[in-house]
């Protein structure tokens, strides 16, 4: 059986801008380490239905595995540099989310 790929969305409220900046600089050297790709992000989104995030940004990013992705997160280096994003945002989640398999 295959991986399949999995899909990281962040929402989070910046509160200190400075300490998100280096949170951001350190954080796409460690995520191509684990070889995850950046998505896209949005300061506005739409809600369209159902609950509702408050505020903020969301961030979607992808790893090629949920070990890939678990590896990332249990970085020693990731979580040092994660203090940053933890002083300088408020995190309103942070999901997983996994990728069908190949169909065959």
């Amino acid at each position: 059986m295959s991986e399949v790929s999995v899909y990281v969305i962040a929402n989070l409220i910046v509160t200190e801008a400075e300490h998100y900046r280096v949170y951001e600089k350190g954080f796409f050297p460690l995520l191509k380490k684990y070889g995850g790709s950046f998505i896209t992000y949005d300061d506005s989104p739409v809600h369209l239905e159902g609950f509702s995030p408050r505020e903020g940004r969301m961030i979607m990013f992808t790893f090629p595995s949920e070990q890939a992705a678990t590896d990332w997160y249990a970085d020693p280096d990731y979580q040092a540099l994660s203090e940053h994003r933890r002083a300088g945002t408020r995190l309103e989640s942070l999901t997983m989310v996994h990728g069908l398999p190949p169909r065959t």
